[in-house]
């Protein structure tokens, strides 16, 4: 088995990264400190001869050249094999040529015109990883596409099951500068005596020659680059106080990408309006699919001004009072016609060009056109969405010529009022005052009803049950905590039994409008047990770890320190330990625990034993690692310790207080 990390950089790129500078001191660290067969320097859109040929002199493993070339708006390493290497370097500087700006990519048919024949190349697209080559590009460059490269062991495993899926490939993608604290671990083992792009292909082109570990195939993979493995299922971690289990799990985290890191008493929870608002974060979507609507009620009536509306009537009565008064006094300016002429109103298209495009998506709909079919034809639905565009398209003529009217009125009554002394109606639009009425009493109308308390979504997580329910705001504090901000809404709240007087008073204390419809009804969610009462502390917790651990399979890897600080022995193993094992066939689990329910009960894949070594003011951590039937764990360095003798020291408090427990406080009290 050969290691292979073929996606490692040595020059900054300009436009896409950040600058640093090379050390070939820390390359030579890095292959030898990770054991690492071959690499290829993949700088991107660049390729520099002379630094490569300085790296091949100064390394003694295999050292391909290759590019990292921005393709199609993603990313595809280009290798090569070691020879010829001016005309690769010609035909990357061409590459270097087409990328001038950020976010410039290259089309297939660049990228062939300038490497004719691409079958002499390695070519991995960024798959299961972004910026990632598109699958109409994959297929543009099959069949000289034998593998991707993914971001995690998750998907690498994930990718190595699907026979639909790419080979999976897992590199460092690492920047080599000086003084990097830790080495990633991402490479790739492939089945091969010979490291040769022509025996590289041939594996990729294999799944069953690719994994992510040198014996064991995909069923373990590294943690850290002093050695540590890892089961890619179920891990636990034993050990001492004070042995180095919290430092590991910190560099784990540190080691990787979109982590789910479970931290020791982090779930303790019994501070109840703590756990309403952290409940109320977690199922922010009910809110938001609850509230949608009622955001575009509130948004549609948020500009009506009744009051406004109240003193243009007036305006216009006591003005038309005035201008009747003075007709025997009217001139010939203000005799004419058009010097009261009202403006011809606009057709709203709103609703009309929402019917064009619902209508427009039943007939491009694919995934449920059989269903609609059987109601509706194709024929019909074309036929009616010709009919509605044609209405659009005449209802906005008459749209534009009635604007043009209204501009000619518009400018032919200034010109007529400029030219005497009557005073003319004022302007008054009374189907909108009249509509705008009409839509502030809907919408107390639809507030009121919203207000009604009811139950409104529920959910059940493990025997738990979430249920939102609407209600009334009880006070201005509740409002202010709700907004999260420091604004008084004392005086709002006065107005609250109105709903548009409420509205308006919004507006007046420096609250964003997108957030004005949040604050006419609230939404309350209560977590109840398995009898259908409120949970008590313990059980809040105990919500708290099923929840965030149901919620791991959003993440690459999961980490959880000392569940049993918190829980009791029963929900641990009927509860936690079963969730752990089926999260864990997608991700890699790791426990900390002290706790025989956990770490014997739960029949891990991986044992992992830490150990704290003092030599004079030097603290060191040692970490040992085998499967659980192993007679010994063994350690980086060579170094051995039974396994048995750990499991009952961190699991039983050692060997005779088992057997003492076991013989004389359990077996006494068998029936």
């Amino acid at each position: 088995m050969k290691k292979i990390d073929l996606h490692v950089h040595t020059c900054p790129s300009p436009l896409s990264d950040s600058q640093f500078e090379f050390c070939l001191d820390t390359l030579k660290e890095y292959v030898s400190k990770l054991n690492i067969d071959c690499i290829a320097i993949t700088n991107h859109n660049l390729f520099n001869l002379e630094q490569f040929n300085l790296i091949v002199e100064e390394l003694n493993i295999k050292v391909l050249p290759g590019i990292e070339i921005n393709l199609e708006e993603g990313h595809l390493l280009l290798i090569s094999e070691n020879t010829e290497l001016v005309d690769f370097d010609t035909k990357c500087k061409q590459v270097t040529m087409h990328i001038v700006s950020k976010g410039d990519s290259i089309t297939v048919e660049t990228l062939n015109a300038i490497f004719p024949d691409l079958s002499r190349y390695l070519l991995i697209p960024h798959y299961e990883k972004k910026p990632n080559i598109s699958a109409d590009t994959i297929l543009k460059l099959s069949p000289n596409i034998l593998a991707g490269e993914v971001t995690s062991t998750r998907k690498f495993k994930a990718c190595s099951k699907d026979s639909s899926k790419l080979t999976p490939v897992i590199f460092s993608d690492v920047r080599i500068v000086n003084g990097i604290q830790s080495f990633p671990t991402r490479q790739t083992f492939i089945d091969l005596a010979e490291v040769t792009l022509r025996g590289i292909k041939s594996c990729l082109a294999d799944k069953a020659k690719v994994c992510l570990s040198s014996s064991d195939g995909n069923k373990y993979f590294q943690v850290t680059d002093d050695g540590l493995f890892l089961s890619t299922g179920l891990n636990v971690m034993l050990g001492e106080r004070s042995t180095g289990k919290t430092h590991t799990l910190e560099r784990i985290t540190k080691s990787f990408e979109n982590v789910k890191y479970i931290k020791q008493f982090a779930l303790l929870q019994n501070d109840e309006e703590k756990f309403k608002s952290l409940l109320s974060t977690r199922h922010s979507t009910v809110n938001e699919q609850f509230l949608k609507e009622l955001k575009e009620v509130v948004s549609d009536t948020v500009n009506i001004d009744l009051k406004a509306n109240k003193i243009d009537a007036e305006k216009y009565l006591s003005t038309l009072i005035k201008f009747a008064s003075e007709s025997e006094k009217l001139d010939s300016y203000s005799k004419a016609k058009l010097f009261s002429e009202t403006l011809f109103p606009e057709f709203d298209l709103k609703s009309l060009e929402k019917l064009i495009d619902a209508t427009e998506l039943l007939i491009e709909n694919a995934e449920y056109q059989d269903l609609i079919n059987k109601h509706l034809s194709q024929e019909s639905l074309k036929n009616l969405a010709i009919d509605l565009i044609t209405k659009h398209i005449e209802l906005n003529e008459t749209n534009l010529k009635r604007r043009w009217l209204n501009d000619l009125i518009t400018k032919t009554k200034d010109e007529l009022k400029s030219r005497t002394a009557t005073t003319p109606p004022a302007e008054i639009d009374f189907y909108r005052i009249v509509l705008e009425n009409e839509k502030v009493k809907k919408f107390n109308q639809v507030i009121a009803a919203i207000q009604n308390e009811r139950e409104i979504d529920k959910k059940e997580i493990r025997g738990f049950k979430v249920v939102a329910r609407t209600k009334k705001y009880t006070g201005a504090q509740q409002m202010k905590t709700k907004s999260g901000k420091q604004i008084a809404f004392t005086i709002p709240f006065t107005k609250y039994g109105n709903p548009y007087s409420f509205l308006n008073s919004l507006k007046e204390i420096g609250l964003e409008e997108t957030e004005y419809h949040k604050f006419f009804v609230d939404i309350e969610y209560k977590t109840l047990n398995k009898h259908g009462f409120s949970v008590s502390g313990g059980e809040r917790s105990e919500f708290n770890l099923l929840h965030e651990i149901g919620d791991a399979l959003q993440y690459d890897l999961l980490l959880i320190d000392e569940p049993e600080s918190s829980f009791d022995n029963l929900f641990l193993k009927n509860d936690v330990n079963e969730l752990l094992k089926e999260i864990s066939k997608e991700i890699p689990v790791v426990i900390v625990t002290h706790n025989s329910t956990v770490g014997a009960s739960i029949r891990p894949d991986f044992i992992v034993y830490t150990k704290k070594k003092i030599a004079g003011d030097e603290v060191k951590y040692q970490l040992f690692y085998g499967y659980p039937s192993d007679k010994q764990l063994k350690s980086a360095d060579g170094e051995s310790i039974d396994n048995y003798d750990i499991l009952l020291s961190c699991l039983e408090a050692g060997k005779q207080a088992y057997d003492d427990r076991r013989t004389t406080s359990y077996e006494i009290l068998k029936n």
